[in-house]
């Protein structure tokens, strides 16, 4: 391992070498050092870890803490220019995410029953009608259209909003606000009125449901009084912030990257079967949530590097689903790839509950939307596609696309 490699002050993020690929500056760094110090904004030291190996020993480790509030929190990354506070932040009702064991354990096997694959399976069928149906709408447009407006934002909103037992009315709501709140620049002041927004509306919903529950997810949950109200706020927060953001940018992101790609999506046309390869193969390579952070509460080795207790750690999930030591010409997208060791939806612990739903989610949507229309095309240049550059969940702000009328 080389140790020579320049030591990066602050993480590289701008995507200079293409639209679906990590920068260039951490391609290099994982190539030397894949587990190397780096400098934040404040000046004070910490790791990034990029190598696939790296990212999945440490994602494993609980000793890894994922609690913010025993770490310094990374809001210089979030709103870049902004000071690191001094002080940790406290930790979040319900918000298991950034949970360690017990705590953790305790919330998660909550909800271990509503998503398992069996459950999911059963909704699948459904999930697929709600896909046809956005087509359907779709169709009836006249090009060209937004992507993400007319479909891949709709699709998954609508599937997590009847799921948790949320009113799709008030999809105004949360997307505004869930989208204010990925924003990476931005003040503290803005990013907590979208939070707060989410949450006052939440808590409204959730206390409801604990007094007239329903038939749906929120509803089991508030019939279990060993959780607060607080705790029920804090879940559905971040079940419905992961359940339509991510998938929402993973729909629209893999439509851009399949029609840039046009050998692959021929392949796909031809061959529906392999949906659900491509489904992971897109997972893989985009990586829409990217970068993802720990606290480590002892010292601990890690890719023969020593890191000491209290360092703050940042996880590239792109470059470690990028890195040649684990797949083979990592930087194309080839739909036959056996992609499953990818580590989008995280591992360890953490691993994202969601995923099964996620992934016929994405199977629907993508082997819909490529059926109906077989002409589907840009309307703009590549170029001048918008990139979420400036979020924390990466994807495309618009994607206009196009179609021959015979194509309905």
């Amino acid at each position: 391992m080389s140790q020579t490699a320049p030591i990066p002050h602050g993480l590289p993020l701008e995507r200079d070498a293409g639209p679906f690929d990590p920068p260039r500056d951490i391609t290099r760094l994982r190539a030397a050092r894949p587990v190397s110090p780096m400098v934040f904004p404040d000046g004070h030291e910490g790791w990034l870890v990029t190598g696939y190996d790296a990212v999945r020993k440490l994602m494993a480790d609980t000793r890894f803490s994922s609690r913010q509030d025993i770490g310094i929190v990374h809001a210089a990354y979030e709103t870049p220019g902004m000071p690191v506070p001094t002080e940790p932040s406290p930790q979040v009702p319900g918000l298991f995410v950034a949970m360690d064991p017990r705590d953790h354990t305790r919330l998660r096997r909550k909800l271990t029953g509503a998503f398992t694959v069996r459950r999911m399976k059963q909704l699948e069928e459904h999930i697929i009608d709600i896909a046809e149906r956005q087509l359907e709408h779709l169709a009836c447009l006249t090009p060209p259209v937004d992507l993400v407006k007319e479909f891949a934002l709709p699709v998954p909103s609508l599937v997590i909003c009847e799921l948790l037992g949320v009113p799709y009315p008030d999809r105004e709501n949360f997307q505004v606000n869930s989208a204010q709140f990925l924003v990476r620049d931005q003040s503290l002041d803005e990013k907590m009125a979208a939070y707060g927004a989410m949450t006052t509306y939440l808590a409204e919903l959730v206390a409801r449901k604990r007094a007239e529950p329903g038939d749906d997810l929120l509803s089991d949950l508030a019939r279990d009084d060993d959780l607060s109200i607080e705790e029920l706020v804090g879940i559905a927060f971040l079940l419905l912030l992961a359940g339509h953001e991510t998938t929402a940018n993973m729909l629209a992101l893999g439509t851009f990257a399949l029609l840039e790609h046009p050998e692959q999506l021929a392949l796909l046309r031809a061959d529906p079967d392999l949906f659900p390869d491509a489904v992971e193969e897109l997972m893989r390579y985009l990586s829409v949530a990217d970068i993802f952070y720990r606290y480590a509460t002892e010292d601990i080795e890690l890719g023969g590097e020593t890191i000491r207790e209290g360092s703050t750690v940042v996880v590239s999930l792109l470059a470690a689903n990028r890195d040649p030591q684990r797949f083979d010409n990592p930087d194309a997208l080839d739909v036959h790839r056996k992609a499953r060791g990818h580590l989008s939806f995280g591992h360890g612990i953490h691993q994202c509950l969601g995923q099964q739903l996620a992934r016929i989610e994405m199977r629907a949507g993508f082997a819909g939307l490529l059926r109906r229309f077989p002409t589907l095309e840009l309307a703009i240049p590549a170029g001048e596609v918008r990139l979420r550059t400036d979020m924390n969940i990466y994807g495309v702000h618009e994607l206009p696309v196009t179609w021959t009328e015979s194509a309905q």
